[in-house]
């Protein structure tokens, strides 16, 4: 196209203006695939520039109707079409106000359902939340089974039983669609962030034969018990859809996040090669691998991630919240609050985006910001024991709160017992009240029905409180098998083995009185063993 575009310009007889036309389209689309996105601009500019001229001559010089010149005219591309694709280069620019002028110059009725969408994702992005719903239903309209059309509605706050009633009449008239309208409704839960309902709700879809096994279900599923806190049927879902699909990327840097900060930190490096091998033009690879340098305290290398990641889709939660979290740890506090407030922006409904914000407030201090989002995230979300939680969590910062902190966590373990978060909380409150012999039952409790790195090792200082040094190393080894890179674990363990207590000097003393039993080169073999646990702390420490 380059070469015929430059004859073209040199012996102008040799091409129709309907052919120059064509040439220059050609010639940009090859550069929008070649990803040459400002010179494709220019080029569809001239495309539209020729197409301009070409109208003029046709209305000055009306079609004798030859019938060559019919077909031509018919197969050239449409300026609609042009301009779409000069949109497409404009937000691949990240320039989103040019790209919503382009398309804002099509007339309404021309605008095909892609343009629509287009329209109605750049009106999103950009805070025009009127404009987006109205471009929403417009697509509705021509396309009444655009899903992500739906989604889209659904996100901005337009109600459930609005939306369903705009599919409706297919639903009605197309066998075996009845399902979709409990699909509406079950994605209208998750945009408002009824998790509870939202999990009921797609569990009844799932198990209808229609729907069974269906990954996209079951990502939602892992994604909606990863919001709710249930970090162990999350993972148990993330894995059934990845045995159903072993190509899935979509939700998989949840799923590595997830991996990495239950210290399997081996799976994870593992998940973010597979990731790798199937598209590094994704950012959830990106983010996998990150989480394995964050949790391996290796932040500026996890930083690094999370920015390509987000250069790659800077609608990634999961990026922003990776990149944040590694800011916050380096130290740059202001620059991690401006990336957890792009996420909260993102998804409203995501109580961890809100936790990396209050985390940020607390380290630098600003305990009442912290305590105004809180609130904030406690009136919008509802009283759940995740927001519960949260809110004790600030108030356990100011010693004026602690009794406020206190019934927060007692309301939140009422409703789940097992909410980890709110136990390491309560465990943190009864420490500093030195009530040990509550908070050993507490976490007794907790452990009944689930195992955790925190927890056991929580335990363990608790045992050492009270004198229980046996049990305390014990649970110490527990966290450590769970967990190989917990150094709180580690750095407890090998106190209790420097620290003689009272039991095992009565052993030792046993031992000075039996000559030959080989006892005593056991006991050399444990201060060669806390020799390669000071060891492997040095090398954590590396890291």
């Amino acid at each position: 196209s380059d070469l015929s575009l430059s004859v073209c310009i040199s012996s102008r007889e040799l091409f129709s203006p309907s052919q120059k036309y064509q040439l220059l389209v050609y010639h940009a689309d090859s550069l929008f695939h070649d990803k040459e996105y400002r010179n494709a601009v220019s080029k569809y500019t001239m495309a539209l520039q020729q197409k301009k001229a070409l109208s003029k001559t046709s209305k000055v010089r009306p079609s004798t109707g030859n019938a060559t010149s019919t077909p031509q005219s018919q197969c050239l591309p449409s300026e609609i079409e042009v301009k779409y694709k000069m949109a497409e280069c404009y937000t691949m620019l990240k320039q989103d106000k040019d790209a919503i002028a382009i398309l804002d110059g099509i007339p309404s009725r021309q605008r095909t359902p892609k343009i629509n969408m287009m329209l109605a994702n750049l009106y999103k992005k950009a805070g025009q939340e009127r404009s987006s719903v109205t471009s929403y239903k417009e697509v509705l309209r021509q396309c009444p089974l655009a899903l992500d059309a739906i989604l889209g509605l659904l996100s901005l706050s337009v109600k459930g039983a609005e939306v369903a009633s705009m599919t409706i009449n297919i639903i009605q008239s197309i066998p075996n669609l009845d399902w979709l309208s409990v699909w509406i409704k079950a994605y209208a839960f998750v945009h408002t962030g009824d998790n509870t309902r939202a999990i009921n709700t797609i569990c009844s879809l799932e198990k209808k034969s229609l729907l069974r096994d269906n990954v996209d279900l079951l990502g939602s599923l892992a994604d909606l018990y990863f919001r709710a806190g249930d970090n162990k049927n999350s993972i148990l879902k993330f894995e059934q859809a990845q045995m159903l699909d072993p190509y899935l990327i979509k939700g998989m840097d949840v799923y590595g996040y997830l991996l990495a900060r239950e210290g399997r930190l081996e799976d994870v490096e593992n998940l973010g090669c597979r990731l790798f091998n199937i598209s590094d033009q994704h950012a959830e690879p990106w983010v996998v691998s990150g989480c394995h340098s964050f949790y391996s305290k290796r932040y500026s290398r996890a930083l690094y991630l999370g920015a390509k990641a987000i250069q790659l889709n800077s609608n990634s939660v999961q990026a922003l919240l990776l990149k944040g979290a590694a800011l916050r740890n380096m130290g740059r506090v202001q620059e991690a609050i401006i990336h957890f407030r792009e996420a909260i922006r993102l998804a409203p409904c995501r109580l961890d985006c809100y936790e990396g914000l209050i985390e940020c407030y607390l380290a630098s201090n600003s305990i009442r910001e912290a305590m105004v989002m809180a609130n904030n995230v406690y009136k919008t979300l509802g009283a759940n024991a995740q927001t519960l939680t949260l809110l004790a969590t600030v108030c356990l910062e100011d010693p004026v709160t602690q009794e406020k902190a206190k019934t927060l966590l007692d309301k939140a373990l009422t409703q789940r017992p097992d909410y980890i978060k709110a136990v390491v909380k309560k465990a943190e409150l009864l420490s500093r009240e030195q009530k040990y012999e509550d908070g050993i039952a507490l976490l007794r409790n907790a452990l009944a029905n689930q195992s955790d790195c925190v927890l056991h090792r929580i335990l363990g200082d608790f045992l050492v409180a009270v004198n229980e040094y046996q049990e305390a190393m014990d649970q110490y080894s527990i966290a450590l098998s769970l967990d190989p890179n917990d150094q709180k674990s580690l750095e407890g363990l090998q106190k209790m083995e420097k620290e003689e207590s009272p039991t095992d000097a009565t052993q030792e003393e046993d031992v000075d009185d039996m000559e030959g039993s080989g006892e005593e080169g056991d006991l050399e073999g444990s201060d060669s063993e806390a020799a390669q646990w000071a060891d492997q702390e040095q090398w954590f420490g590396m890291q």
